[in-house]
């Protein structure tokens, strides 16, 4: 398969060294001006868990390809869109004319309905899932990690032959599948998961100084505990980790997330160390909804002016 990865973030690398791995061909698109900016190369420092814990830790000078235009008479059988949230109204409008007959992969977070999010890409040329990877660049070193599930799920009564060609190649590189028969609920619990991480980080400063602060990781649940009623007035239902976050009491979300989830030796934790993206879109968006739906949402309201614009 010849995949086209639409920028070359922290997710879509990993992916594409995966990818290249099982013997596809993979090129990445980047924005005028960026191609120089990036090199030819990128330095991997990553977790891989589909591997044994042995041969988990992989380092490698991984040359790729890089354009700065899409050609509307491409051959890509894939195209790879995992951008930030608030990246995906400009990448949409710029893919859109230059699709072709390729199957666009919708990778991404987002808070809209995600069949709106996606216009004017024909739908059925669309997949929607969500990544399992982390971490970030310092440099040009990509210190990040792979999770072995990935999530997937679609609007049709059954998955369209694109959906199975998407997934068979994913399960082909070593992955597992975990479907979600509501995929817009799922994709709404994440983001909303995100804001209550990104409240803390606006008032810590950085990713790594939550995973070790107890009273930042206390104040996750009361996060999501204040998004849940925002989650159902979008007509959303709850997932698991939103009921349990969101239902325990603070001081057991926050002993859970420091002993399990970001204890120090964790991959969790490995990769939110490196983690730096600016922060605040989330939280602005459920913000919005809030004040739409006249929920009160008092700790989101608290950082709302530490969000840079």
């Amino acid at each position: 398969m010849k995949i086209l990865f639409f920028g070359r973030g922290v997710i879509g690398t990993q992916y594409a060294w995966a990818f290249e791995n099982a013997g596809h061909t993979v090129e990445f698109y980047v924005r005028e001006g960026r191609k120089a900016q990036y090199g030819s190369y990128v330095n991997l420092e990553l977790w891989d868990a589909r591997q044994s814990k042995k041969d988990r830790i992989i380092k490698e000078k991984w040359p790729i390809v890089i354009h700065e235009e899409i050609k509307e008479n491409h051959d890509y059988d894939l195209i790879f869109m995992s951008v930030n949230p608030e990246q995906i109204s400009s990448a949409v409008k710029y893919l859109a004319p230059r699709v072709n007959n390729a199957t666009v992969l919708f990778f991404s977070n987002i808070w809209q309905d995600p069949r709106l999010a996606v216009q004017p890409i024909p739908p059925s040329q669309i997949v929607y899932g969500f990544p399992g990877a982390g971490g970030g660049f310092e440099g040009n070193t990509l210190y990040g990690g792979l999770y072995k599930t990935v999530q997937f799920g679609t609007f049709e009564a059954e998955p369209t032959k694109r959906d199975l060609e998407v997934r068979k190649l994913f399960t082909q590189t070593g992955f597992k599948i975990m479907v979600q028969k509501d995929v817009k609920s799922w994709l709404w619990n994440h983001l909303a998961v995100n804001a209550a991480m990104e409240t803390e980080v606006l008032k810590s400063g950085s990713f790594k100084e939550v995973a070790t602060s107890r009273e930042a990781l206390d104040g996750l649940g009361q996060n999501l505990k204040e998004m849940i009623p925002v989650l159902k007035a979008k007509g959303s239902k709850l997932d698991v980790m939103t009921k349990v976050l969101g239902g325990l009491p603070p001081r057991v979300v926050g002993f859970l997330m420091s002993h399990i989830v970001f204890s120090p030796n964790s991959m969790s934790y490995a990769l939110l160390a490196h983690n730096h993206y600016k922060v605040g879109y989330a939280v602005q968006e459920v913000i919005a909804d809030a004040r739409k739906y006249g929920i009160k949402t008092p700790r989101l309201y608290d950082v709302e002016s530490l969000i840079t614009k």
